[in-house]
């Protein structure tokens, strides 16, 4: 079998066996986050996180997809591993990058609804008083 067909074939199992394992990942810890962001919805919080591991998948996957063709043959057994490291390096890169920004979505949307409990007071007001002539 040719060098070049072993690298996709080694490079796709790996990638595609990160990519399912960094989303099984953040669905299991996602979901208690976003149960507290949704203020204890479960069944909300059960449907977002579904949609972006459902997301997740689609756009790790399709880099994964787009990024498997190469223009070089590899000739040796040191090009197979240049050639997985540069790839595996890139999808490493991009499976952070979305994990990241997972992360930063979710912690704008939690600080947000920290924000808006703050505002209510603790106490309904029990009485109105008029204002001052003076003031």
């Amino acid at each position: 079998m040719d060098r070049t067909v072993i690298a996709y074939v080694i490079y796709l199992v790996v990638s595609i066996g990160l990519t399912v394992w960094v989303a099984r990942t953040l669905s299991s810890n996602g979901r208690v986050f976003l149960a507290d962001v949704l203020h204890g919805n479960e069944k909300l919080a059960d449907a977002v996180n579904h949609l972006l591991v459902v997301g997740f998948y689609l756009v790790n996957l399709g880099f994964v997809a787009l990024y498997l063709s190469d223009d070089d043959t590899i000739a040796d057994t040191r090009g197979v591993f240049e050639a997985l490291s540069t790839k595996l390096g890139v999808v490493l890169l991009v499976l952070g990058v979305m994990h990241l920004g997972n992360v930063y979505v979710l912690n704008r949307i939690r600080r947000r609804g920290v924000m808006e409990r703050e505002q209510v007071p603790p106490v309904a007001p029990q009485d109105w008083v008029a204002p001052s002539a003076g003031a």
